[in-house]
């Protein structure tokens, strides 16, 4: 039984009362009075469970309509545009063009992303207090089993808490003690809520089972895994003047995943794509989605994005969020299967677009396979069965909505195969199928550990063989058996290898580390916070302007200033409210 199938009863109603908000304040959002009164002695496990259904639907992110979903908490892709990885993609520039300001480092105030991104956060928060605060009065559960009930909705609330962190420089942090319409935004220091989002992951770790009966709802792996990744992007001089010991406590929690037995690597790379992997070993953090059938909770943070698809096999997709030409370039490997983490010194690129043929040949050296399981490219199989004519599809120009404009590299990992049982074709939104949305991942596991033994400049051999578990999974995945298949080894050469385990130092390992986050999380919305928190972001972004505009003229002129990593509150907000808020 999915949690899905208990997430309609309680999500549908709020969502319903939540229609017609439109701009309202985060004290709207979170003000706890309740529309009916449970007496203490009336709340049971029956109507915690429900209560923190409602909280763990917020992750489904469809609130408002459908905008507002791309901007979600589960997948920051909109974020993600801000990097070196991603073009906004869709039908033209102006298409949601508050998207393209952010493609280009021109953010304002008034970015209808960033007044999502809040509202998100904020409704989330407010269910995750209302569980809290609800259960916390309940007079029928076991001290124990309520322990475990409120370890959960803070795990949650961490997560919400954490995403306002590292996107917005200052924030109300309310918990399910404080009155939100008195609240003003920076009631603590950023180094003070951190902190407390610290300290709730770090209790519920000790408070959370193992296991969970339903999947989706946390177990204390989940604290540990949240945990990690906030002490990563909180190992900085602005939260801490030990980062060493931050960097300690990353170690411990993923040791603490990897230790527990419970999670692996997929044996394949693509495994990640398909639904009937849904909650294997590799799952360590998933937002659960449902068929029409257990209630239509479909990923709508994703599913939009879907290639234009020939034939419309998925529907006639959106095609937004694509792969840069630098991203794709980062696929490339030398003569020993290992990436350029200097530079590659050629001047050819893996792809290119119409008219820059001479400018930019094709590439014809060793390529990483997870490219192509990432991306489409032109003249690559996309999710095909080569044994049926009907199921084997070619990505072409006519998969691209904006060819001209945004050339190639639709992202792959969000849609199984198009004739997959589990694929809902001719609905909206594109793509729709059960796959879940996988948070975190067993992999990031083993690169933020990995990365906390070089930061604590120890044990090299030991993080190099951590990065070489992820590479030797992406070398097993040159599989031209594999079905669905995304690779042709009769054109392409793939090659991948694993790292010698000696002859590092501390910059070296770091690079290496770096740059195989880069590679095995491409299109997942991390690598904007992963250039933020290693401080390059002004750098490298402006970087990719200059080069990207070889490619996409609208990147001539932009820039980036690294007073713009963090977004103001936004403007309806401040308006709504009431002088508690101020830039």
């Amino acid at each position: 039984m999915k949690l899905n199938n208990i997430i309609t009863k309680t999500f549908g109603a709020a969502a319903i009362a939540m229609t017609g908000l439109g701009a309202v304040s985060c004290g709207d959002m979170l003000d706890l009075k309740p529309q009916g009164v449970l007496f203490a002695d009336q709340i049971g496990e029956e109507q915690a469970i429900d209560l923190m259904t409602a909280a763990y639907a917020t992750l489904m992110n469809h609130y408002f309509g459908n905008n507002e979903s791309f901007a979600g908490p589960i997948n920051n892709w909109v974020i993600d545009l801000r990097s070196d990885d991603a073009l906004k993609g869709g039908g033209e520039v102006g298409m949601e063009g508050y998207m393209h300001q952010l493609e280009i480092g021109n953010v304002q105030s008034n970015n209808d992303v960033i007044n999502f991104k809040w509202l998100n956060n904020y409704f989330s928060i407010s269910r995750c207090n209302n569980a809290i605060q609800t259960i916390e009065s309940a007079g029928n559960i076991d001290a124990e089993v309520k322990a475990s009930y409120i370890a959960e909705m803070k795990t949650l609330r961490a997560y919400y808490y954490f995403d306002m962190l590292r996107l917005f420089k200052k924030f109300p942090y309310i918990d399910e003690t404080m009155d939100a319409n008195t609240t003003p935004a920076g009631n603590y220091t950023r180094q003070e809520v951190a902190e407390a989002i610290k300290n709730d992951l770090r209790n519920a770790y000790n408070l959370l089972p193992e296991t969970q009966v339903l999947p989706g709802r946390f177990n204390k792996y989940v604290a540990a895994g949240i945990l990690a990744r906030v002490d990563l992007f909180t190992a900085t001089s602005e939260f801490t003047d030990n980062t060493q010991a931050v960097w300690a406590e990353v170690e411990q929690y993923c040791d603490y995943v990897i230790n527990s037995g419970q999670y692996g690597l997929f044996d394949h790379f693509q495994d990640i794509s398909l639904p009937e992997m849904n909650n294997g070993m590799e799952s360590v953090m998933a937002v659960q989605f449902s068929s029409a059938n257990e209630g239509a909770m479909y990923n709508f943070n994703n599913c939009l994005n879907c290639t234009k698809s020939e034939g419309n096999v998925y529907g006639n997709g959106d095609d937004f969020y694509l792969g840069s030409q630098d991203l794709a370039n980062a696929f490339r490997t030398n003569a020993d299967g290992l990436p350029y983490l200097n530079g590659y010194d050629g001047n050819e690129v893996i792809g290119r677009l119409d008219g820059k043929e001479e400018a930019f040949p094709i590439y014809t050296g060793n390529t990483d396979p997870r490219f192509d399981l990432t991306f489409g490219r032109i003249g690559m199989y996309w999710r095909s069965n080569l044994a049926s004519p009907s199921q084997t599809y070619v990505y072409n120009q006519e998969w691209c909505r904006a060819y001209s404009l945004y050339g190639q590299f639709s992202g792959k990992k969000p849609y199984p195969a198009p004739y997959n049982p589990d694929v809902e074709v001719g609905i909206v939104p594109w793509g729709a199928s059960t796959l879940n949305y996988m948070i975190i991942r067993y992999s990031d596991i083993l690169l933020m550990k990995a990365e906390a033994l070089v930061e604590q400049n120890k044990d090299f051999t030991a993080a190099i063989g951590l990065v070489n578990q992820v590479r030797q999974r992406a070398n097993n995945s040159i599989d031209p058996t594999y079905v669905p298949l995304d690779l042709n080894p009769s054109i392409v050469d793939y090659k991948v290898s694993e790292y010698p385990l000696t002859g590092w130092n501390q910059e070296n390992a770091r690079q290496a580390v770096r740059y195989e986050r880069r590679l095995e999380f491409a299109m997942e919305g991390l690598r904007w916070f992963d250039l933020v928190r290693w401080g390059v972001a002004e750098e490298v972004v402006n970087t990719y302007y200059a080069y990207e505009a070889n490619f996409q003229e609208y990147y001539k002129g932009a820039s980036l200033s690294s007073n713009d990593y963090y977004f103001p509150i936004p403007l309806a907000q401040v308006d709504n409210s009431n002088g508690l808020y101020s830039n």
